[in-house]
């Protein structure tokens, strides 16, 4: 058993300047194997690694994820995602994970519904992808690497119900401002959205009709300031062919976007 107490590793925390040090010290407590174990783990979060990586996983949507070093941690405001899109799927749909990291949205998803869909994720990081593959693997899920729907099996076209899209929605610019934990410890890829913080959300949104079922839809997170520039970049780069709508979340300060052709129920 480690030698160091929850008190202490707690007190380490807080002058390293964690707000929620004693949470933070029961789960290090947990991890750690050793005392040297405990120590090295400390030493890693007060330096300012994200406690996500420090330990190996992240809960989300009920689930406790794995996360590797690097790798985009999944936000608990994404579980918000994860919950429309639960509403929206048929019972037993075929889901796509674009910019899928670990792979937390589609593994969420298949666990929300009872393990009846069939998930498909990609990422074009091959450290998220192999982290993906870990997190779906038991929830019969496959995870490809390569940039968004050029990773995907072709026979999948026109037959996805829900697309998750992770996208990045930083502006670039604005990198500089995020918080330590993900501007020196996650992948760039995974932050960089472009000028505008939409450039990967309007690559989506333009193939997206292709891959998309009839009725199927396409949920994506952004910013609550760049709504009304999201529903356009969907409207312009599908060419007309999506609808979006957006869905919102004050808890937890969620902004989703929803899009789905003009045709489908309840669009």
């Amino acid at each position: 058993m480690p030698a160091e107490t929850a008190d202490a590793v707690a007190a380490r925390l807080r002058r390293a300047g964690c707000v929620f040090a004693e949470e933070e010290a029961e789960l290090l407590l947990a991890a750690a194997r050793t005392p040297a174990d405990l120590d090295a783990l400390v030493a890693r979060r007060a330096d300012g690694h994200p406690l996500e990586h420090v330990v190996g996983w992240a809960a989300f949507g009920g689930l406790r994820v794995a996360v590797d070093e690097g790798v985009f941690v999944p936000r608990r405001r994404t579980e918000f995602l994860v919950e429309r899109a639960a509403g929206l799927a048929p019972p037993a749909p075929l889901v796509v994970d674009l910019c899928c990291g670990t792979g937390a949205l589609g593994a969420a998803l298949a666990a929300a519904l009872g393990g009846r869909a069939a998930v498909h994720a990609a990422d074009i990081d091959p450290a998220a992808v192999r982290c993906a593959r870990r997190n779906l693997a038991p929830l019969g899920g496959t995870a490809y690497e390569g940039d968004l729907f050029a990773a995907l099996p072709p026979a999948l076209r026109g037959r996805v119900d829900v697309l998750l899209a992770n996208v990045p929605y930083v502006p670039t610019a604005e990198l500089p401002l995020l918080p330590p934990e993900a501007r020196l410890h996650e992948s760039a890829v995974a932050l960089d959205g472009g000028p505008d913080g939409l450039d990967v959300a309007r690559r989506v949104a333009a193939e997206a009709p292709a891959w998309l079922a009839p009725g199927g839809a396409l949920l994506f997170e952004t910013s609550d300031r760049q709504v009304a520039a999201a529903v356009r970049a969907v409207r312009d780069a599908s060419a007309g062919a999506l609808e979006a709508r957006v869905l919102t979340c004050d808890e937890r300060d969620a902004t989703v976007v929803v899009a789905k052709g003009h045709a489908g129920p309840g669009a």
